[in-house]
């Protein structure tokens, strides 16, 4: 660009003092000095971190984060699969995705001599997940919780006042569903986290293939499909709850817990509860991984490490209303957090507890052709 195009004077500049050269040279070599601070790239689901806890490691360990957020697993990895992702931190669910990407090669194993924290996790947890990454090699546990009911529990009342408040019958009984949906019914838009409790309740396997047992899913499934507002993104249930537009979900307990806090800061009229069904509910564990081909490993296993302490770990779940994997957390959180069984489960509720396999290719597509089967209604 010419200086007269960028509407300067061409007359000779003047001899600049050292003081100002000085300054001048520290703030040309900013651009440097910022491409040189190491960046650590998180992927993470929205909603789901305690802004202190970047806040703080980026003040600690002078590494700049850059934080980018999915809400779906297929949308993670969908980014993985095509290689090159540029992430260094990822939190996949342990089934399927976790499962998936350890089996193919996309995660690096950890050191887990650089993350001593490690030492932290809730050892019974860990072997929930170490079936699908033996050794527990390839990612700790994160948060962790379950999927279950979120509601309006006193408007369900005035719509079906004899339907049962603790079952999925409330939602997958279709008379049930007919009446509620006076005041509104949502299904997260997750085939993953859907299908296994609806095959339970159909009486089959959670992680059934069979077409005999799909068939009845998806048939329990288009029972319900006329009475549903809506299909959405697991994110977008919580200020629907929160705001009072739908009565009953089917969503992730943490999402409901945090509707429920955003209801009540809003001074919302109504109130909102989660419920675990009595037939037990599935598990869901997110860990904390790193892609083969992440470009800043050291910073990656340093966040890792970071995080397991038991008072960040306390902050993220304050902050997100999930349950955390790391014990000596809990007598950090405020009681009404801590004490709180439907955000930590007691050792029965866990026992009823499953959590859901991760099915063959095959399986695979014949549940995503019944999940497209059930979102058009048809």
């Amino acid at each position: 660009m010419s200086l007269h195009r960028a509407g300067m004077s061409s007359r000779p500049a003047r001899r600049i003092p050292s003081r100002w050269a000085l300054c001048l040279a520290l703030l040309l070599a900013m651009p440097v000095l910022a491409q040189a601070q190491p960046v650590l790239n998180i992927y993470n689901w929205a909603d789901y971190i305690d802004p202190y806890a970047i806040e703080r490691f980026q003040r600690e360990t002078g590494i700049r984060i850059r934080y980018d957020v999915y809400d779906t697993l297929e949308t993670l990895e969908g980014k993985l699969s095509a290689g090159r992702s540029g992430y260094d931190i990822v939190v996949p669910t342990s089934e399927p995705a976790f499962n998936r990407l350890v089996r193919a090669g996309a995660l690096r194993p950890l050191d887990m001599g650089r993350i001593p924290n490690a030492s932290n996790l809730d050892p019974a947890l860990m072997a929930r997940v170490a079936g699908v990454d033996p050794g527990n090699r390839h990612g700790v546990i994160y948060l962790w919780g379950t999927v279950g009911l979120g509601m309006n529990a006193a408007r369900i009342r005035e719509v079906a006042p004899d339907a049962p408040m603790d079952s999925l019958q409330l939602l997958l009984n279709p008379e049930h569903a007919r009446r509620i949906a006076r005041c509104g019914i949502a299904v997260m838009d997750s085939a993953i986290d859907v299908l296994p409790s609806v095959l339970r309740h159909v009486g089959a396997d959670p992680n059934s293939t069979a077409q005999a047992d799909l068939d009845r899913a998806q048939q329990a499934l288009l029972a319900i499909r006329p009475f549903l507002r809506s299909i959405p993104s697991p994110p977008a249930i919580i200020d629907a709850l929160a705001q009072g537009e739908i009565c009953l979900a089917f969503s992730y307990s943490g999402d409901v817990i945090q509707a429920a806090a955003r209801a009540r800061e809003a001074r919302r009229a109504h109130e909102v509860t989660y419920v675990l069904p009595r037939e037990g509910a599935q598990l869901a564990f997110d860990m904390l991984a790193i892609p083969a081909d992440a470009p800043n490993p050291d910073a990656a296993h340093a966040f890792i490490n970071f995080v397991l302490q038991p008072d960040v770990m306390a902050g993220i779940t304050r902050q997100t209303r999930y349950p955390n994997a790391v014990p000596a957390s809990r007598a950090l959180l405020p009681p009404e957090i801590g004490n709180d069984a439907s955000i930590f489960p007691d050792a029965a509720t866990l026992a009823r507890s499953f959590v859901a396999g991760t099915p063959a290719q095959a399986g695979e597509r014949a549940r995503a052709r019944l999940w497209a089967r059930f979102k058009a209604g048809r």
